[in-house]
């Protein structure tokens, strides 16, 4: 069959146990799709999904067609995409759907144009070890505000974004001859909460807003979950579901709507700190195996992660307290980071491949992307965060990021010390991380995610000591009860029990406007915090991954565009730089550490290890 695009579409019809792939060049007009019994009916015939879950927003829009090539060459029929609300509100009231990788239109064209479905799922939260799980952090600077439930402040913000995605989605909707199935309503509520009339309320937002495909809710495959997050007349995704008691229990709690693996997990997130997570090959194939032998539908999440470029890592409140995720969202995905095939990638596709007609034959793998080593480059100091303070803001208390209208980056706390000059100093909350200083003198840092919000201060012979804590919010939290997950400092800063007043409060907000605007200074520093230069040339522009082993903790920017993050703490040690964003000729890289006074290099290798 044909798409009004003239692309021909591959549609797999399935029986119990087996695929056929279907080409026709006859156009036929508008497609149905509806929920059945017990499956999804496409044009009326049983038709089973077989997904692999991208990010746009994770990847940059010149690859979109390459990684799209690629999950329908692994036996992927559809494409599953979350959304991420702050990534297209970043400031309140003002959306891009157009730009860069923002334009969700395109993605879904480029999709269409591969001929592969597509399955849309929007929030407003998502969780995807994204920032926040998606919510826009401005809603913080509301002190009472709740998320993900029927609050009036929270309502109105979320019902705005679903109005303008609504109208973005509307054209390519299957019922409006695009290639959008399904969307999905909000994200694993079940875990989180229990308000099913705020499940129904966004339900009822899209649909006013005449969008008319199938919603489907995801949840774990528990009867509180299912009980808690699902909705009548929605088909049920289970993250996952990977035997016959999971789904046998999805349909007795909702019997009627077919019901599905939303998330079955080809791999696993990382966090700062720890190893790099890598799960078993052997009980995925099992797993997927289970799916393809009985028929069922089923979502890869992740079949490729992409990058957390800039702040948009998220961060998890587990067992071991605050936990934030690194850079890279490779995931141990069956495409990695950098969009190559890995062996994972072969296994799946080999056993998908398996349950076609012989006959039958999948797409090519489509070719790696290049990718080329850089020789070492030179960096020296810039300025530093000292150079370049904005004007201050006075607060009794320090406040946190959100109270001052930041929402990302940095923020420098300062105060004179009368009374005690010296002892113990105690933030309360710090979030997340921070160097502390005294009279110009680096004392130590303050780490949340191990707990630290405590530093011995030395004694000093000046009258009223100068007290600077620079503190960096990292990735607010995605999931689970800790959401509202304030920046800076969130409570009070006392020294020997006695609470320290009158601040001066400098943002650092770390945008492109801040960066570029940076004022040289010339001289070697002494003091932590400072700005690092350099360039290099390029004259065939491909991938590569920037080495910051020589580095302590920070972030980098090649020519304007923010890598993400780094620390020495690892995992992660080299940082993806796509080709879209360098340039023939020279290239300018601006790293910022949080500890390094004195220059050092980099280096630019062709993988992540």
């Amino acid at each position: 069959m044909m798409h009004r695009s003239g692309m021909p579409i591959m549609i797999l019809f399935v029986s119990l146990l087996t695929c056929t792939i279907s080409f026709s060049q006859n156009n036929s007009g508008r497609h149905t799709f509806s929920l059945g019994g017990d499956e999804f009916l496409l044009d009326g015939t049983p038709f089973r999904i077989i997904s692999g879950e991208l990010h746009p927003g994770r990847i940059p829009a010149e690859y979109w067609r390459h990684r799209i090539q690629m999950t329908k060459a692994m036996g992927c029929n559809t494409v599953s995409a979350y959304l991420f609300w702050n990534h297209h509100e970043a400031k309140e009231g003002i959306y891009d759907f157009r730009t860069g990788n923002r334009d969700i239109s395109e993605f879904i064209s480029i999709a269409e144009e591969e001929g592969m479905w597509v399955i849309i799922r929007p929030g407003p939260y998502v969780c995807a070890e994204w920032e926040f799980g998606g919510i826009p952090p401005y809603l913080l600077r509301t002190p009472e505000i709740k998320v993900r439930c029927l609050d009036p402040i929270y309502m109105k913000a979320a019902e705005r974004y679903l109005s303008r995605l609504a109208d973005v989605l509307r054209p390519h909707l299957i019922t409006n001859g695009g290639p959008v199935l399904m969307i999905q309503i909000e994200n694993e509520y079940g875990s989180y909460g229990n308000d099913r009339d705020y499940m129904a309320a966004l339900k009822k937002i899209w649909e006013s807003c005449d969008i008319d495909v199938p919603f489907f809710t995801g949840d774990g495959p528990t009867t509180y979950m299912l009980e808690a997050g699902t909705l009548p007349g929605c088909a049920v995704g289970l993250d996952s579901g990977s035997d016959e008691a999971d789904f046998d229990l999805a349909r007795k709690m909702n019997p009627g709507v077919p019901v599905f693996s939303s998330e079955t997990y080809p791999g696993w997130l990382t966090h700062w700190g720890e190893d790099w997570a890598r799960p078993d090959t052997a009980s995925l194939l099992r797993e997927v195996k289970f799916l393809m032998d009985t028929g069922k539908s089923f979502n890869l999440y992740v079949i490729h992660g992409g990058t957390n470029f800039g702040f948009t890592a998220g961060a998890n409140s587990g067992g071991k307290g605050y936990e934030p995720d690194i850079t890279s969202y490779d995931y141990d995905a069956p495409i990695d980071e950098q969009g190559r095939a890995t062996p994972k990638y072969y296994a799946l596709r080999r056993l998908i491949g398996s349950y076609l007609p012989k006959k039958a034959k999948m797409p090519p793998v489509p070719d790696p992307m290049p990718v080329m080593t850089l020789p070492e480059i030179t960096l020296t100091p810039f300025t530093t965060v000292w150079d370049n303070l904005p004007a201050p803001i006075r607060s009794v208390q320090p406040e946190p990021f959100e109270a001052f209208g930041q929402d990302y980056g940095f923020m420098l706390y300062s105060t004179r010390l009368i009374g005690h000059k010296s002892g113990k100093l105690m933030v309360i909350d710090i979030h997340d991380y921070a160097t502390v200083f005294l009279n110009g003198e680096f004392v130590g840092t303050l780490d949340r995610r191990l707990g630290i919000n405590s530093i011995e201060l030395p004694r000093t012979e000046v009258k009223d000591p100068l007290l600077e804590i620079f503190v960096e919010g990292m990735g607010r939290i995605n999931f689970a009860n800790a959401m509202i997950d304030r920046k800076g400092i969130t409570d009070r800063v006392v020294l020997n029990g006695m609470t320290l007043m009158n601040w001066n409060v400098y943002g650092f907000p770390m945008d492109e406007p801040f960066v570029t605007g940076l004022k040289a200074t010339g001289f070697q520093p002494d003091k932590p915090g400072v700005f690092f230069r350099g360039t290099f040339n390029v004259d065939d522009p491909a991938d590569t991954f920037i080495d910051m082993a020589n580095f302590i903790k920070g972030f980098v920017w090649i020519n304007g565009n923010n890598l993400g993050r780094y620390w020495e703490i690892g995992p992660q040690q080299r940082l993806y730089c796509p080709a879209s964003w360098l340039r023939k000729g020279e290239n300018e890289v601006i790293v910022f550490d949080l500890r390094k006074t004195s220059g050092s290099t980099i280096r630019g290798f062709e993988t992540m290890n």
